[in-house]
């Protein structure tokens, strides 16, 4: 079973002399939550569009099941289930009929689609409110039913949180976990929002003007930031044999020939710096780093930060 469910090779997108997207190369692996981050404009809804085929690529490749998109649409999108743009739905229809007018147009047979999709999302089944006195957070909620009625394997949300208010956001959320954790589904996510992202991702790629800067999974990108003491020594192989043997500690990451970054904040930096210099290694700096995700991204992008 390939384990890569989106992998994009070198995608770019033109419009003109202007690059939308470039060099792209994403990876979406089997049964968890990508998070494609990044501020309004970045690139974000054109990298999905070309997923979807909605727009070709100018250049590079994407595949989905290991399937290129552009030759394979037609095995691929029928599982894929995709929120883009807000869909059309009719305010005089409760959200019930809305969701039976679009089995109809996409020929779903299963009798209980509607009902299981409005479930899995937590709306209620032939209910009588109409869509036009909908929240903002039901009708996202709507909307993402509708994008899970034929059972995709692959989920692409584009934003599916921009305009909630807090309490809609924290539910769209809990669900879009549960679609993944539950379900078993795969689902790549666009956002703008930083500590969304990180509450809800399994893995982040940071894009900044059409470029990705970062691919990563959350916890390695935790684990790069938070308090830490870095040491710039003369030799940072011999100052961990010192830490492991001395301090008793593994509790640090050897980064090049002269940086040593120690995790436990709680050791001692005086004396570690004079056992550092008793055992030959000279020490030019030790310094307490306490960096946040928001910081790490304002770093990658350019100094400016996301919402």
């Amino acid at each position: 079973m390939n384990e890569m469910i989106v992998e994009t090779t070198n995608l770019t997108k033109c419009y003109g002399a202007q690059k939308s997207v470039e060099a792209l190369n994403i990876h979406v692996r089997r049964g968890r939550i990508y998070g494609l981050l990044g501020r309004n404009g970045a690139g974000k809804t054109t990298t999905m569009k070309m997923l979807l085929g909605l727009t070709k690529a100018t250049a590079g490749e994407a595949k989905i099941f290991g399937k290129p998109i552009g030759t394979s649409e037609r095995e691929i999108l029928p599982h894929v289930g995709s929120l883009i743009e807000s869909p059309g739905f009719y305010p005089n229809l409760t959200g019930t009929e809305n969701l039976k007018i679009f089995a109809e147009l996409r020929r779903i047979k299963k009798k209980d689609a509607i009902q299981n999709a409005l479930e899995l999302v937590g709306l209620p089944y032939r209910d009588k409110k109409l869509y036009a006195q909908y929240s903002l957070g039901m009708k996202q909620r709507l909307a993402i039913a509708l994008a899970v009625m034929h059972n995709p394997d692959l989920l692409i949300l584009d934003e599916p949180i921009n305009g909630l208010d807090p309490i809609g956001i924290a539910e769209v959320r809990a669900f879009i976990r549960e679609l993944c954790d539950a379900q078993g589904k795969t689902i790549l996510i666009s956002s703008h929002i930083l500590p969304e992202i990180a509450l809800l991702a399994d893995d982040i790629g940071i894009i900044d003007k059409g470029r990705l800067l970062e691919e990563e999974s959350l916890a390695a990108l935790e684990e790069k930031n938070g308090k830490y003491i870095r040491f710039l020594v003369s030799d940072a192989a011999k100052a961990a044999q010192v830490l492991l043997q001395t301090f008793k500690t593994q509790n640090f990451k050897v980064e090049n020939n002269h940086t040593l970054r120690l995790l436990d904040t709680t050791l001692p930096v005086a004396a570690i710096n004079r056992c550092f210099v008793e055992n030959g290694i000279d020490v030019s700096d030790a310094h307490v780093f306490e960096d946040t995700l928001e910081d790490y991204f304002k770093k990658v992008t350019g100094g400016v930060g996301i919402a």
